[in-house]
């Protein structure tokens, strides 16, 4: 397979016409708070009601609705049945770009079977029309009387209307509708519009089963194998069989689930005999709105519950003279982050408890400019097309763009806002195909870009037209570019710079950890959650949007993935090769003069060994002062070459996008083929995660995070003063005691150093 040009899969800068990049002015100030975006110049009519419309059908009623003219295009109300005082609020939008007429006409009609009847109109000069410029309060509506088609005013029927002259900083825009969607039924206009959703608030839900008493089974001569079958919604797991084979079973046994506010179902407890036909002893339903929550690692109080065979659904509590009965400890853990998108692109980490919050250090601002060179997505009419709209997703905020209508190169110019928590988070950006034009029900996708917040400076506009690559069948391939800007501004410089030396996860992932298999169910779990309930928004953000927005499967077995990771291994590993080629040279006296130099300086530090370390911490602060001229200009993007995807086989490919389990061969086949799989996951895994640790190590001095750079540069020099003025033999006395310190001045949190070098960006921010 060909390795196709790196030119087009690269990042170029562009130069959009908006104010926030500061080489573009505008006088009249329509920009406002839209200054990430070039303005798009709209007519807005708003149809409001009428009043005391004359009658034309001959049954002595009127069936009215409204139609704006505007050239060629026409935006039409619904129409009321027998109704002379309707009452519309609606807004059109025509873009200024395709205005080819210089008035607007403005005209009542009256739904017939056969041909509408002219009832009145209204005309404007375009040329007359005012100009709102947000924050301005809306433009009041007026009453106008209607005329005939010579001009001449009716004696009865007025019309309420607005119109004015704005841009898409307007509060109509997102609602109104617009010239360039004329073709979509009034059904799917709704599916058009950009939205802006919430994800669910999500929790650990936290069950420990103690044991149970009084159970009674069926046959009292048989040892008793329980186990408690636990379920929440579609997830579920049981617990091992007690080792204790009479009728009062223990476990301790904790089982985590996720759950998503508001709950809309309840904890389900079924106490079950495997060693009799899983036969039930007893059900317990718990609401998880009567569960206790925390924050913290304390100790929940246990309580005992009541065991039914037919559970009482609708809360009514029933006195009870003999019942089996389990002891549970059940909790909403809030001190944890609930994961749903993957760790190395995660948008968000604090914990679901607000109390427990820190405060914003900035704010994020997206500007979706456009589009351009977009492949054809599907056929319509005989024709290839693309109805493209835009997905942003950061922290709990997803942003929806609108779809622009059969367009290769769509003009969305749409700006959103987020609050910042955490510098070393990112924000993915993807572009998709609307499939509910085509009568489909599933949106394809298109590309997608990923931006990390670290490797932005504070208060710089970054405009650049990223590329939208996706690996299909047939290999790699671009499916246009989008244009973005983006700005990530500080409030509070000194309290993003503390972020650097915070644990990256909340307390409690330290202090009560989840294992590595529970973390990825709970993952799998929550992304399930968070696809079904955008799902059930309107318009919905469709699971296979979401799943591609969170990066679910990305933790299948892959040969281009692996190969991927080895390469980067081997690329971290290549500089520690080099430095021994090149003190190789220097044993052979290659090169005389830095052989004599670095002779000179081994008896300096031998005869001055509390020199060794500020001479090393020295070295680093001018290494990293001397990089800083090389530190990366533009952000991040997605590579092909660190993906190893220019270079990947179809037999590779065919394997990527087999089904999993595979359908290909014999059952055996099978079962091996998703063994080798499965362990080639892990392994795939592992070896990405040393090859993280590995470029965190290059990343210290390269300057791709400017403030983790700055951090160390600075902490280089001033521990290359201290270690100056301070014996050798007292520093290492003290490196010694610190390391073997007493357990109780150890903490569970990681170190200080430890979350700074956790935070430093690695490349898999650019990985496919």
């Amino acid at each position: 397979m060909q390795r196709p040009p790196s030119e087009e899969f690269s990042l170029k800068e562009t130069s959009p016409k908006i104010a926030g990049s500061g080489n573009y002015s505008v006088g009249d100030k329509l920009t406002c708070t839209y200054d990430l975006v070039e303005q798009m110049q709209y007519l807005y009519v708003r149809v409001v009601k009428a009043k005391e419309l004359p009658h034309k059908d001959v049954t002595g009623s009127c069936d009215p609705y409204v139609e704006v003219k505007l050239g060629n295009y026409k935006g039409i109300t619904r129409h009321f049945e027998k109704k002379s005082n309707p009452e519309w609020d609606h807004v059109f939008a025509f873009s200024q770009d395709r205005i080819q007429s210089s008035f607007v006409e403005i005209i009542v009609k009256d739904k017939d079977v056969v041909i509408d009847d002219f009832i009145g109109r209204i005309l404007f000069e375009l040329h007359d029309v005012p100009r709102r410029v947000p924050p301005d309060s809306p433009l009041a509506p007026q009453w106008y009387k209607l005329e005939d088609k010579r001009g001449e005013k009716l004696k009865h029927g007025e019309i309420m209307l607005a119109v004015w002259k704005g841009t898409q900083a307007d509060e109509c825009f997102p609602e109104a509708w617009h010239s360039d969607a004329a073709t979509v039924g009034r059904d799917g206009i709704s599916k058009i519009r950009g939205k802006v959703y919430l994800s669910p608030k999500l929790w650990y839900v936290r069950v420990n089963v103690i044991e149970c008493q009084d159970l009674v089974p069926s046959d009292r001569n048989k040892p008793l194998e329980a186990c408690v079958k636990v379920a929440l919604g579609g997830q579920s797991t049981r617990t091992r069989i007690s080792s204790v084979k009479t009728a009062n079973p223990t476990w301790n046994e904790d089982i985590v689930f996720v759950a998503a506010e508001p709950f809309e179902e309840g904890l389900m407890l079924t106490v079950e005999d495997r060693g009799n036909k899983d036969e039930v002893l007893g059900k317990c339903l718990l609401p998880l709105h009567s569960v206790n929550r925390r924050w913290d690692n304390k100790t929940v109080q246990s309580r005992w519950h009541n065991l039914e065979k037919h559970p009482m659904y609708d809360g009514e509590k029933k006195e009870v003279k003999f019942a089996s009965r389990i002891h549970l400890r059940v909790c909403l853990d809030g001190g944890y982050h609930v994961l749903d998108e993957s760790t190395n692109y995660s948008s968000d980490l604090r914990p679901t408890a607000k109390q427990i919050w820190k405060s914003s250090i900035g704010v994020l601002e997206l500007g979706i400019i456009s589009a351009k060179g977009l492949s054809p997505m599907k056929t319509r009419e005989g024709r290839a097309t693309t109805d493209a709209f835009c997905v942003a997703k950061y922290g709990n905020k997803w942003v929806r763009t609108r779809t622009i209508i059969d367009n290769f190169s769509p003009n969305w110019n749409e700006q959103y806002t987020w609050e910042v928590y955490d510098p070393c988070t990112v924000i993915t950006i993807g572009a998709f195909d609307n499939g509910h034009l085509h009568g489909s029900n599933k949106d394809l996708r298109i590309g997608k870009v990923r931006i990390r917040l670290s490797t932005l400076e504070t208060e710089r506009v970054y405009t650049h037209s990223y590329p939208l690559i996706v690996l299909h069948h047939s290999g790699v391939k671009k499916m246009g570019e989008v244009q973005l800007a983006v700005r990530f501004s500080c409030t509070s410089y000194i309290n993003m710079l503390h972020k650097y030396s915070q644990p990256i996860l909340p307390k409690m992932h330290y202090v009560h950890p989840l294992s590595m298999s529970q973390t990825d169910i709970l993952r799998h779990n929550a992304t399930h959650i968070v696809s079904t309930r955008l799902a059930r928004a309107e318009p919905p953000l469709k699971k296979e949007v979401v799943e591609y927005m969170l990066d679910v499967g990305q933790h299948i077995w892959s040969v281009r993935r692996s190969k991927a990771n080895f390469f980067r291994i081997v690329n971290v590993a290549g500089n520690l090769v080099g430095l021994v080629k090149w003190f190789d040279s220097i044993c052979h006296w290659k090169n005389p003069l830095t052989t004599l130099l670095i002779h000179v300086l081994f008896v300096m530090l031998i005869l001055s060994p509390e020199l060794i370390l500020p001479t090393f911490f020295l070295y680093l602060f001018v290494l990293g002062i001397w990089r800083y001229r090389w530190k990366p200009r533009h952000p991040p993007h997605m590579d092909i070459r660190l993906s190893h995807a220019d270079a990947v086989t179809y037999d590779e490919l065919d394997e990527e996008f087999d089904t999993f389990p595979t359908s290909k061969g014999s059952d055996v086949v099978r079962m091996r083929y998703d063994r080798l799989r499965s362990i080639g996951g892990r392994i795939q895994t592992v070896a990405g995660d040393l090859a993280t640790q590995g470029e965190r190590f290059h990343s210290l001095l390269s300057w791709r995070d400017p403030r983790a750079s700055a951090l160390f540069v600075t902490f280089c020099l001033m521990a290359a003063i201290v270690l100056y003025v301070t014996p050798f033999q007292v520093v290492a006395l003290l490196g010694v005691f610190y390391v073997l310190r007493h357990p109780r001045f150890r903490t569970k949190l990681p170190s200080m150093p430890t979350n700074f070098f956790r935070r430093l960006p690695s490349g898999a921010d650019r990985m496919l």
